[in-house]
């Protein structure tokens, strides 16, 4: 296996853990949020899979720079469930690993991703493997409502 091969398994594996939990939350709770500041189940599901494609873009531009300017197709579409946010959003994935995949092993360290608008310049691996780890954050995050909601959870460690 290389080392496309298993950040895209990675991907792969968070995103299926993601999943589990974000189909394991009601329809009638979706909207639930722990505070008016927090974002609801849904408003971050929808940040994950938005985030996906941004940080997708970010890459091919190899920063930040000119991103406000990309159109964001995830703008115009409202929230409906959860299957239908997958179903959209699938395309966007389906491009994003087979950026992946097309990925020379050296441009791994040799390739920087400049997001000093935000604090940082960091290799295109290092920001690959920051852009899994955000999803895997808020799906613990949303494992943490589901408790307080008082539902149950799914088990992710399978």
């Amino acid at each position: 296996m290389n080392a496309n091969e298993l950040i895209i398994m990675n991907f792969e594996e968070i995103r299926r853990r993601s999943i589990k939990v974000w189909k394991a939350i009601p329809q009638h709770l979706l909207n639930w949020k722990p505070d008016e500041e927090a974002m609801t189940c849904a408003e971050m599901i929808r940040h994950l899979l938005e985030a996906e494609y941004l940080y997708h873009q970010i890459l091919l531009r190899r920063g930040s720079k000119g991103l406000s300017d990309v159109p964001n197709p995830f703008d115009a579409k409202e929230f409906t469930t959860v299957d239908e946010e997958l179903k959209f959003a699938q395309p966007y994935r389906d491009e994003f690993l087979n950026y992946i995949k097309s990925i020379n092993i050296n441009d791994f360290e040799n390739i920087k991703i400049d997001r000093s608008d935000v604090g940082y310049v960091r290799t295109l691996g290092d920001m690959l493997m920051r852009i899994g780890y955000h999803e895997s954050v808020h799906t613990g995050q949303l494992l943490d409502y589901m408790r307080t909601m008082g539902i149950d959870r799914p088990l992710i460690w399978d």
